[in-house]
């Protein structure tokens, strides 16, 4: 007998139980399991779409300080340090500039549209005040600053002019009151295009200048003929 026919014959007499296993090629087999992992009961529990791109972003965050706290002297404390420091410096921008509404607004006329006098504007001025609108209080109080100026000839009326031009001209025959001229037309910015909320003291500063101005005697520019 050949050694073929040995070998059928023994392996023809094994158990069932010992039969050589069926083996499967790689490819069908790789796609026979992604075939079953594909079903829907393998992923019920699986994050949607919003928390994978979360965990996305999350994980992109995690690398980008990782590798600023690495390139940082300190590592993360001297990150923590400088994003601290950038904080206040923007948070002191803010508080010291206002909103970016005052940058574009910045540059507007001081009076609207129609003509007043001094004595209106320091009217509506108390009645805002006596009701504690406090913003609208201290812009009538300012024009009627500039107003007085303006009707006693220590200004020239020009329809146009800002706040801060009015001080920086009635400064020129004022000295004496050249600051608080400048204080008085930085409020009226503030209030009126920064968005800061105005107060019963900011009130109080432009109604003793209004008073003191009305007494203040302005110097002759002119020369003598």
């Amino acid at each position: 007998m050949s050694t073929g026919g040995l070998i059928t014959r023994s392996a023809a007499l094994l158990p069932a139980a010992e039969q050589p296993p069926v083996t499967t090629p790689r490819g069908p087999a790789r796609e026979a399991a992604e075939h079953e992992l594909s079903k829907p009961m393998y992923h019920q529990d699986d994050p949607g779409l919003l928390q994978r791109a979360l965990d996305r972003f999350w994980e992109w965050v995690g690398n980008l300080f990782d590798h600023a706290s690495g390139a940082t002297p300190g590592g993360t404390l001297g990150l923590l340090a400088i994003a601290l420091l950038v904080a206040l410096a923007a948070a002191a921008l803010w508080w010291r500039l206002g909103s970016p509404r005052r940058a574009a607004a910045g540059a507007a006329a001081l009076f609207g549209d129609g003509l007043r006098s001094a004595a209106d504007h320091r009217a509506a001025a108390e009645a805002h005040a006596g009701a504690g609108r406090w913003t609208e209080a201290v812009q009538e109080r300012m024009r009627a600053v500039v107003r007085s100026l303006e009707e006693r000839t220590v200004l020239d009326p020009r329809p146009g002019r800002t706040a801060d031009e009015a001080a920086a001209e009635a400064a020129a025959s004022l000295p004496d009151q050249a600051e608080a001229l400048r204080t008085a037309a930085r409020a009226f910015d503030e209030v009126t295009y920064g968005g800061r909320p105005a107060h019963a003291e900011t009130y109080a500063h432009l109604r003793s200048l209004d008073l003191a101005l009305t007494h203040a005697k302005p110097l002759l520019t002119g020369t003598p003929s």
